[in-house]
């Protein structure tokens, strides 16, 4: 047994209320349970009882053992003085008040059903990766694809931050926002961190007024993550390399950033020289990106605005002074679905909440436009009976692993209640 059962049978009343009483048998009636706000104090605030027939309000404490009120110090904090019904799983101690009169307590065990509690032990099986795995299969679809909707929300709402922090430090440039959100997604894991401490470091201003030549932005671009710090035999190096320390003169720009650019485990087309090219090669062709990207409903849309590819140096270039068969380079489909994942449907939800608009609905159609991801997790699921088809599909089971099943937070996830409903 665990307290966060207890908290579940009381929030929802899974348990048996037609003769309720306490332990000195006074005859309890719940009008109302209390709101269960998980912060500092007593577990349910503002409820309503009725006991031994006067009614109260106040607050409950939910304990699996009586003495724990005294284990945890309740005697001592004053947010504890309002608490009108000790909630407990085992009664092994009385309780008592400062002025010495005892705390009416009720024993839940005595009306909870021995099917739930069975049940909620199958739940938390002894887990090799989740806990409700040896449950899932058959489970209906009608509660899965209301979860994922609240699962989805609760990821976008999660990026918000970040998004927030940025558009604080540009003065609320969107552009500039989704600049350094776009590096980030062309680093990779790998160097993502790189790439967008690159973008924060060069002002959006810069790039606007640069965009005209498109080899100033992949200076740029190239000599902010250091990879212009060497000596090349070759042309095009030199000529990077000559506009870089120009344009560091011209805008009084500091040096590279600290870091190193990875190329280890990488296949070549996700090279880092390929990936800044192509995102210079962005910005050069597409002016007002973030106010056309904020437009965008339709997949073949976004495939068409970033239908972009690499310089003609590095068509035949993977790295300096080392040429290659003739390659176009141009971002690929899977590529983009990433930037629309991580990029344009985190933006424009930021957008939309900003103007206090409701944009979920689209959002949502926009990711089912979009294959399933592949990784472990996705995998994991569909092996246990949960099929993916879609992108809107893969981020919610993303979002319920790292933010449910991690955290072993079954009795507040809408599988888990649904799993412990007696059948």
């Amino acid at each position: 047994m665990k307290e966060d059962l207890l908290h579940y049978l009381w929030k929802f009343k899974k348990f048996d209320t037609s003769n309720l009483q306490t332990v000195h048998h006074e005859p309890i009636q719940i009008l109302n349970s209390g709101q269960y706000l998980q912060v500092a104090g007593p577990d349910f605030f503002n409820a309503q009882i009725i006991l031994n027939q006067q009614k109260w309000a106040g607050n409950i404490e939910l304990h699996l053992k009586s003495s724990d009120w005294y284990l945890h110090h309740h005697e001592r904090d004053p947010a504890y003085e309002n608490v009108i019904l000790h909630v407990v799983w085992e009664h092994d101690s009385a309780i008592f008040r400062k002025d010495n009169s005892e705390l009416p307590t009720l024993v839940l065990k005595t009306y909870v059903s021995e099917q739930l509690i069975q049940q909620y032990e199958a739940l938390l099986f002894p887990k090799s990766w989740i806990y409700c795995e040896r449950q899932l299969e058959g489970l209906d679809s009608f509660v899965i694809r209301n979860w994922q909707e609240r699962l989805f929300l609760e990821r976008l709402e999660a990026k918000l931050n970040p998004i927030e922090t940025l558009l604080k430090e540009t003065q609320n440039d969107w552009e500039a926002v989704l600049f350094c959100m776009l590096a980030k997604n062309f680093g990779l894991n790998t160097n993502g961190e790189l790439f967008y401490k690159m973008a924060t470091e060069i002002p959006f201003a810069i790039l606007r007024k640069e965009r005209v030549e498109f080899e100033n932005i992949e200076a740029l671009l190239f000599g902010k993550v250091g990879l212009l710090n060497f000596e090349k035999e070759d042309t095009y190096f030199h000529n990077l390399k000559s506009r870089y320390e120009y344009l560091k003169v011209k805008y009084q720009m500091q040096n590279s950033i600290h870091g190193s650019v990875q190329f280890f485990k990488h296949r070549p087309d996700n090279f880092p020289t390929i990936r800044l090219s192509q995102l210079a090669n962005l910005y050069a062709k597409q002016d007002q990106l973030f106010s056309k990207i904020n437009h965008l409903q339709s997949i073949n849309d976004v495939y068409a605005l970033f239908n972009v590819a690499v310089a003609p140096y590095w068509q035949t270039h993977y790295q300096f002074d080392a040429t290659s068969p003739k390659k176009t380079k141009a971002l690929s489909k899977s590529f983009i679905d990433l930037i629309v994942i991580n990029t344009v449907v985190p933006l424009q939800f930021a957008y939309a909440k900003r103007q206090g608009k409701d944009s979920i609905e689209l959002l949502l159609q926009l990711l089912e436009q979009i294959a399933p991801e592949k990784n472990t997790i996705v995998e994991k699921f569909n092996a246990l009976g949960i099929s993916t088809n879609n992108a809107f599909q893969t981020q919610s089971l993303l979002q319920l692993k790292k933010d449910y099943c991690n955290k072993s937070r079954c009795l507040e996830c809408a599988i888990g209640t649904q799993l412990l409903k007696s059948k």
